[in-house]
């Protein structure tokens, strides 16, 4: 995905940062809603919150590539923020020529099928009509991106949210997910953009795959440390036939679903491509499941309690593989795509992957 030595100094820098500033207390009081403002101010400061942005404009200066590393890397460790929202956020306002502005950001109507908000021009700006559901971090983040259609007319939207959310519940790893009311935000700026919803879709399972690919690797670290240390029957658990079988398979599944992500992601200098990304989304996903599962087997009862780390890895496991569409979802894409490009289509796309 990277030069060596960038993605060397990139995985150092989230490592100290998550050592020093993302120790269980703050992981807990993030779950019970108190945003890590030390931590977000650390990746500020390092300039991965605007990866993409060039180095002038308060940016890392980063290929996608690069970003992607250190998003990955920020799986690796759970970090409780929201990291993947703003970069892809900052990608597409910097596309749609809108300047970023300060703070964490969140995306708006991320699901499969969500219809984009309807938008009213005044002027300059306008007001948008309808319901957000389930947008990531919103009670955190004081702007959103997302999409909006006026008739015929498709725009990349930047709107003020604080005074819209309305309900926040939490997803199966306690990331806060909120109702916003659209039309108690207020629009500060809009760029035509035809296919807004798509792109913020797309983008979206793209960073879902690489953060799954992260938490993944995480997960089967855990498992390799935990069957080298506990003994059973006077041997450690991984000089068992049975153990070493799931391990193998949990390796099996971390490294198709990093494979998945990655050549999505080199595929995505410009935009992603829907192909591609259908491909991450589904084998990471699937990984996700299986991966998860094959690593609560290794680690047995002592996986499941709250006080391992375990849970903080799979707990994100499960929620995002159901996010901007799970498997199933991108499979059937997938599918009608493949059928769409014909039959003599079919072996040289295999080749090209």
């Amino acid at each position: 995905m990277s030069d060596d030595n960038l993605t060397d100094t990139l995985t150092r820098t989230v490592d100290r940062i998550a050592a020093d500033l993302a120790q269980r207390p703050v992981r807990e009081a993030a779950e019970r809603g108190e945003f890590p403002k030390e931590l977000w101010a650390a990746l500020e400061d390092v300039g991965l919150t605007r990866a993409w942005l060039h180095e002038y404009a308060g940016g890392a200066g980063l290929s996608v590539a690069d970003a992607m590393v250190a998003l990955r890397r920020s799986a690796y460790h759970a970090l409780p923020v929201p990291l993947a929202e703003t970069l892809v956020a900052g990608r597409l306002l910097t596309e749609a020529g809108i300047a970023l502005p300060d703070g964490p950001l969140t995306i708006a109507g991320t699901g499969p099928g969500a219809a984009p908000a309807i938008l009213r021009r005044e002027g300059a700006g306008g007001r948008l009509a309808g319901t957000a559901l389930r947008v990531p971090w919103a009670g955190d983040c004081p702007h959103a991106v997302l999409a909006a259609v006026d008739g015929d007319e498709g725009f990349l939207v930047l709107a003020a949210i604080g005074d819209a959310v309305r309900e926040t519940a939490g997803n199966l790893a306690s990331e806060p997910r909120c109702t916003v009311a659209l039309e108690d935000v207020r629009v500060v700026a809009l760029a035509p953009m035809a296919d807004a919803a798509e792109r913020i879709l797309l983008e979206g399972a793209l960073a879902r795959s690489v953060q799954m690919a992260g938490a993944l690797e995480a997960a089967m670290d855990i498992a390799l440390r935990y069957s080298g240390e506990r003994v059973q029957f006077g041997r450690p658990i991984a000089k068992f036939q049975a153990v070493q079988h799931m391990l193998a398979m949990m390796a099996g599944h971390v490294a198709t679903a990093r494979a998945a992500a990655d050549q999505a992601v080199e595929a995505d200098a410009a935009s992603p491509s829907p192909l591609r990304v259908a491909i991450a989304k589904s084998r990471s996903g699937e990984a996700a499941g299986r991966g998860a599962e094959t690593v609560h087997q290794v680690l047995g009862a002592i996986g499941f309690t709250r006080e391992h780390a375990l849970h903080y890895q799979t707990r994100r496991l499960w929620s995002w593989r159901d996010e901007f569409g799970n498997e199933t979802f991108w499979q059937q894409r997938l599918g009608r795509e493949v059928s769409r490009l014909g039959p003599d289509a079919l072996w040289p796309l295999m080749v090209d992957i």
